[in-house]
């Protein structure tokens, strides 16, 4: 199965009106940044066994640990949860900048270094989040 399909069929898994919200902000990420990389993890170990909520990843950038070894990682992730959404702006060199810019407008939103987490679309301003994404994929600091 390909990365589209597995996303597809991850969306598809989630009911109503989740799905719904999370097609939404895959087609809206999709449109700030057309014929992205798209990336999918399913949260499981190399052992099968499940360790973190499934990801949507999308853009590509190189993300340098501390031994200095440099990988491929995704610029912006989407990952739907048990208590609403988490969009993830990776790559960003202030940690407060998000929160600086974006929380007093955004809505009902937590918002941390790289994370916007919410309930639901209706608790936040849709256009505020499409802005901290254009910023995610435009000013990669890494």
């Amino acid at each position: 199965m390909n990365v589209q399909e597995q996303i597809k069929d991850h969306i598809a898994s989630h009911a109503e009106p989740k799905r719904s919200e999370i097609q939404h902000l895959h087609d809206l990420i999709l449109g700030v940044r057309l014929g992205c990389k798209l990336w999918f993890f399913d949260g499981k170990n190399s052992e099968g066994k499940v360790v973190s909520n499934p990801d949507i990843g999308y853009g590509s950038r190189d993300h340098k640990y501390a031994d200095g070894s440099i990988s491929e990682f995704f610029q912006i992730g989407l990952s739907p949860n048990k208590t609403g959404i988490s969009v993830y702006i990776l790559g960003i060199e202030d940690k407060k900048y998000l929160a600086e810019t974006y929380a007093s407008t955004l809505g009902k939103a937590a918002v941390t270094g790289y994370c916007i987490r919410f309930k639901t679309l209706k608790d936040i301003n849709i256009e505020v989040l499409e802005a901290a994404i254009r910023f995610g994929f435009e000013n990669q600091n890494e």
